[in-house]
């Protein structure tokens, strides 16, 4: 990077990007779990996993934000050195460093099965959701404040996560248009020429 610029990754993306493995290897393992009849017995483990399901969409989806709302408002207007990541890159960089807990995070609600049936996938599944739904919130407040935010690669720890960690100190701003993502993190899509 060249005369002092610095690698930056979409907040918003980073949320993202632990939503799709979460909600599918979550949907997986509750439609396996729902097949073994467990100690508990297979309404109980669907009602738990409801229950479940509902409390971690609520508490993923509403955690830290007053982090991420202090650090959106003191972002500084990126430099035109800084190098913006691509959507891929920043989805491919977080998946690869957290796959070594998201196996076992598998394998751990597959096991559940046996006591509470689909409850453990479902809890899984609603870590998903909340990430996705954390994500929308982010592209609300981008379109709102008509600014994309972007963090610092360094200071994302090593496994590509926690754009809301303590070694971030700031964010970093652009407008709308910068960068392939959308506000909130999905592809931008583009209009079809006639």
């Amino acid at each position: 990077m060249a005369r002092g610029g610095q690698g930056l990754a979409r907040v918003a993306v980073v949320v993202r990007a632990g939503a799709a493995p979460l909600w599918w290897l979550g949907v997986l393992a509750a439609g396996i779990g729902v097949l073994v009849p467990g100690v508990t017995g297979r309404r109980i483990g669907v009602m738990a996993g409801a229950a479940s399901f509902l409390l971690a969409l609520a508490v993923v989806a509403a955690g830290r934000r007053r982090r991420y709302m202090d650090l959106a408002r003191s972002a500084a207007r990126a430099s035109k050195h800084d190098v913006l990541q691509d959507r891929a890159v920043t989805v491919r960089n977080w998946r690869r460093g957290h796959r070594w807990w998201l196996l076992p995070a598998f394998a751990a609600a597959l096991g559940s099965a046996f006591a509470v049936p689909a409850a453990g996938g479902m809890l899984l599944a609603g870590c998903g959701a909340g990430l996705r739904l954390k994500a929308a919130w982010l592209g609300r407040r981008e379109r709102a404040e008509d600014i994309l935010l972007w963090v610092r690669v360094d200071w994302l720890d090593g496994r590509g996560g926690r754009p809301a960690g303590k070694a971030v100190k700031a964010y970093r701003g652009t407008g709308i248009a910068a960068g392939d993502a959308a506000p909130g993190g999905a592809r931008r899509r583009t209009a079809a020429l006639v």
